[in-house]
């Protein structure tokens, strides 16, 4: 079902939606993808098959990433990083007042997670990382699986088949959710950005190296002092991208220094668990933020 309950608050000059819902401890979602992406347009939409049950239970919020969905584009073009997506990221929580909060983020919005929770471990209780081939260690398929994407990109059915090829049960991708994703590609705000990232090349000449520098130290700080707080790695076994040697490898940095870690996978599942196994993957977080 699409998510009601939008709202916008300004961040620094930057125009954020999110969604809130339900009443209880914290609980913040952060979807996968990056601005400017030719694949899919991402965004707190991708979160609609779980986010009315989470908040049955909690104080549920679904974030639109630094311009990703109906968030601003970054103010400069030397913000198109990811590091620039975690800043815009902790500042939307310290302006929400959001304190000793439950982190859940897939994909791109994994990585965001360990690093907010490495770089502010104040403001986490847990931290949920979902089918993440960018915050583990080794060389993402992305390129590889995607090779096939049909023209023109973007297009409703050039992104209804990123989906699939993602998924191994492709009736999760719904005809709402699409909706959401054209919608959000044909925004000229969203499509300033892919001039940017893919135009004009800053995917590989800032946003790719940046992050890759960002993501060893952030490697280095978990394996010297430890990610500090309980953490839990979901991953579809059928994943494409996101591979189950990606899960062993990041499970291994955590745990080593962090006992309070668990990896729990759901079979016949692809990349987004979350909605291939809502009911199944509300309940392992529930358990998870019950009994750290």
């Amino acid at each position: 079902m699409p998510m009601t309950s939008e709202k916008f608050v300004d961040v620094g000059g930057i125009r954020t939606r999110y969604f809130e819902k339900g009443t209880g401890e914290p609980v913040v979602l952060f979807h996968g993808g990056n601005f400017g992406s030719n694949t899919s347009a991402d965004s707190a939409d991708d979160w609609d098959s779980n986010f009315d049950d989470l908040a049955r239970r909690y104080r549920v919020f679904a974030i639109d990433k630094l311009g990703q969905g109906y968030t601003d584009n970054p103010k400069t073009d030397d913000d198109y990083t990811m590091h620039a997506v975690v800043q815009h990221a902790w500042q939307t929580l310290r302006v929400l007042g959001l304190e000793a909060v439950h982190l859940v983020g897939h994909s791109r919005g994994g990585y965001l997670t360990c690093k907010l929770t490495v770089e502010h471990p104040e403001l986490v209780k847990t931290c949920t990382i979902v089918d993440s081939n960018t915050c583990a260690p080794g060389t993402g398929r992305n390129e590889l699986v995607f090779q096939g994407i049909p023209e023109p990109r973007l297009s409703r059915e050039s992104q209804r088949w990123v989906l699939e090829t993602y998924s191994y049960n492709k009736k999760v991708v719904t005809e709402s959710w699409l909706d959401a994703l054209v919608k959000i590609a044909n925004r000229p705000e969203y499509k300033a950005a892919v001039e940017r990232m893919i135009g004009k090349g800053y995917t590989v000449t800032k946003f790719l190296p940046r992050l890759l520098a960002d993501k060893e130290e952030m490697f280095r700080r978990i394996q010297a002092f430890g990610i500090q707080r309980p953490t839990l790695l979901i991953w579809g076994y059928n994943d494409p991208t996101a591979t189950l040697e990606h899960s062993m490898g990041l499970y291994r940095i955590i745990a080593e220094k962090e006992r309070r870690t668990r990896l729990h996978y759901f079979n016949e599942c692809g990349h987004f668990s979350f909605r291939e196994h809502p009911e199944r993957f509300n309940e392992v977080l529930h358990n998870f933020i019950q009994n750290p």
